[in-house]
């Protein structure tokens, strides 16, 4: 009995998760090759593994033909000599020998091994593959083992994990021993085996350390509807509550912060930004660019462009120190974002004072009367008050108003004389002292 192959095919079932079955079929077809590379690649072979014994018994089986018929001595045999073996054989049938294992050679024996030990190989990467494929969004844990030429080898346990240089937090160092968490953001097959790639860098990281660290998050009452990520600095994490009185931004941040400042120190000190979501991309944009004080936006979906207007002394803040505030804030709104302070804007777009005084007899604000399409004084004279009714949803006693502060602040001239009218364009031409420079708005993309 051969107890020791049973033995250590149970052990390596065990061990390495392997099919049973799978093991004993690899062996037999591994010994069936040694035994065809050893004889004959025309014998007609058979093995089984004896799972009582644990031996390997192989076979050969060749066909009853006539006597003086024999073509091939290894596929053939003649029926004399076949009735040595079984005397009741007749022609045609089939007649097996048992081939002795000891017979196969110490170079077929170290070959079935080889195969053996490849296959084995091969089902266990194949294993690894199937379970880690499933496993993409998830965060794993392992140690640092070997520095690669792409980055850091991570020993995760079943398999080993590549952390590439750009999927690491700048500024933050590894040494062999570390344990480090990361997300695993794609697995992909390789010659060596099933090559699993982490980050630490990547946005659905973060996404992540939510999910495990704000119950609220991973039960779906606080959904993540974006994350914009500058990796150790900072970041902007867009939430929303499916129920009223769930506070999204206070799930979060949680009690005394203790929430949010476990995901800070696993990111290294990252500053984040929780943001309420909003459907109405200009609320959505007036969180996205908090701490910052926003005066108005203009929304041009035709161009995806949003014009952030803020007082003069927010325009730092809007911004941010490089650009960065407003950099993740179009990043997390999928906008172009234009910031100008309200002295540029209105050099700018020409609006001016009149425009502000005429939209606060109207009682309605600036914001509505340019979304309305209304820019200056002009436009709102030639409206019909049936359009401004329409459009800024105003009684038609503010409409009234509305058009005597536009006489007030820019009466029409009639019936001047032509040669008045020309003077009049000259003595403009010579106070402006030429055109005036228009200002310009900070962009982001």
């Amino acid at each position: 009995m051969n107890l020791e192959l049973k033995k250590a095919i149970d052990q390596i079932s065990k061990d390495k998760g392997l099919d049973r079955d799978m093991l004993v079929s690899t062996l037999e077809e591994a010994v069936r090759t040694s035994v065809l590379r050893r004889f004959n690649d025309d014998m007609d072979v058979e093995v089984k593994y004896n799972d009582e014994t644990g031996d390997i018994e192989v076979f050969q089986f060749k066909i009853v033909v006539e006597d003086g018929d024999v073509a091939n001595d290894v596929t053939q045999i003649s029926l004399e000599d076949a009735r040595k073996h079984d005397p009741q054989v007749q022609i045609d049938d089939e007649v097996g020998f048992a081939v002795p294992i000891k017979d196969l050679g110490r170079i077929a024996a170290q070959s079935a091994k080889q195969v053996i030990i490849q296959r084995m190989r091969d089902a266990e990467q194949e294993i690894i593959y199937d379970e880690f494929k499933d496993r993409r969004g998830e965060i794993v844990s392992g140690i640092i083992q070997r520095r690669d030429r792409g980055g850091w080898v991570v020993n995760l346990g079943r398999t080993e994990a590549i952390l590439p240089r750009d999927e690491q937090i700048p500024r933050e160092h590894y040494k062999r021993g570390d344990r480090v968490q990361a997300i695993i953001i794609e697995v992909r097959k390789d010659c060596r085996g099933p090559q699993v790639v982490i980050s630490r860098a990547h946005r659905d990281y973060m996404a992540a350390l939510f999910r495990r660290e704000v119950p609220e998050v991973d039960d779906g009452l606080v959904q993540i509807m974006g994350v914009a990520r500058d990796p150790g600095s900072r970041a902007k994490v867009a939430v929303y509550s499916r129920e009223r009185e769930v506070d999204p931004v206070g799930a979060c941040v949680g009690v005394r912060g203790s929430r949010i400042q476990n995901i800070v120190q696993e990111l290294r000190g990252e500053r984040i930004d929780i943001v309420v979501w909003s459907p109405e991309i200009a609320t959505y944009a007036r969180n996205a660019l908090a701490p910052a004080v926003v005066t108005r936006i203009v929304v041009d979906e035709e161009e995806n462009l949003l014009e952030v207007i803020v007082p003069d002394d927010q325009l730092t803040n809007a911004i941010g120190r490089k650009g960065q505030n407003v950099k993740l804030a179009a990043r997390l709104l999928g906008w172009k974002v234009d910031i100008f302070t309200e002295t540029r804007y209105n050099e700018a777009n020409s609006i001016g004072a009149g425009l502000e005084q005429v939209a606060s007899v109207a009682e309605v604000s600036l914001e509505t009367l340019l979304q309305a399409g209304y820019s200056s004084l002009d436009d709102l004279r030639a409206a019909s008050d049936e359009e401004l009714a329409d459009k800024l949803l105003i009684t038609p006693m503010r409409i009234s108003e509305l058009r005597q502060a536009i006489n007030f602040l820019a009466p029409v001239v009639e019936d001047m004389p032509e040669s008045l009218a020309v003077n009049a364009d000259e003595a403009q031409g010579e106070g402006d002292g030429g055109e005036r420079p228009a200002g310009t708005g900070d962009a982001a993309e």
